[in-house]
């Protein structure tokens, strides 16, 4: 059996049911693209939302094509129309690359195939790696600037060793007390080890 032809995804996108003319000068745009390149097998995917949050209807049905192996290119009018969080808009495109699915944003000439596309790729997967690593460092320094003041951290205890204390004192053995307690044996043991 003959593996299914991948499509070439188009996506729209415009933050409100307002701006039907900007879906439409955005629709021209990739028609125009499309005919020059020969681009074929394409699907639509438009969206009448904010760019400030992945969570769209049509771009999540578009996430999932991808998933699922069904796209080949995804051509955007601009690279804003994905995302406007730099944040996001780096990792739904870093995650595309590594699915070798190939971006374009017409109006920006960018292709992310091409050698200059590859760069400019490469210069924003370095931008978002520096920003996890800067993430990391900063919860790093705010974790032991908490403990050198004293501040307690991880989850509270559940139970203290004068919970269990006080129930083994009424001769209950170490399975009921912990039922009681509604935590493990183990629960039990340790918060007589804290003292």
């Amino acid at each position: 059996m003959a593996a299914t032809k991948k499509i070439a995804a188009v996506y729209l996108r415009v933050s409100t049911l307002d701006q039907e003319k900007g879906l439409k000068s955005q629709e021209n745009a990739l028609r125009e693209y499309i005919k020059a390149h020969r681009v074929s097998n394409t699907k639509w995917y438009r969206d009448r939302l904010s760019g400030a949050t992945l969570e769209r209807p049509a771009f999540e049905r578009l996430q999932r094509d991808i998933f699922a192996g069904k796209v080949a290119t995804v051509v955007v009018w601009k690279l804003d129309r994905i995302s406007r969080s730099m944040r996001d808009g780096i990792k739904v495109l870093a995650d595309w690359c590594e699915r070798g699915v190939r971006v374009v944003s017409v109006t920006q000439q960018l292709d992310f195939n091409s050698s200059v596309g590859q760069l400019i790729a490469s210069v924003l997967y370095a931008v978002s790696q520096m920003e996890r690593e800067n993430l990391s460092e900063n919860v790093k320094r705010g974790l032991r600037a908490a403990e050198a003041k004293g501040v307690k951290l991880g989850r509270p205890e559940r139970i203290t060793a004068a919970d269990v204390k006080a129930m083994k004192a009424k001769g209950l053995p170490m399975t009921e007390v912990a039922k009681r307690l509604k935590v493990t044996r183990q629960a039990c043991y340790e918060a007589l080890k804290r003292g």
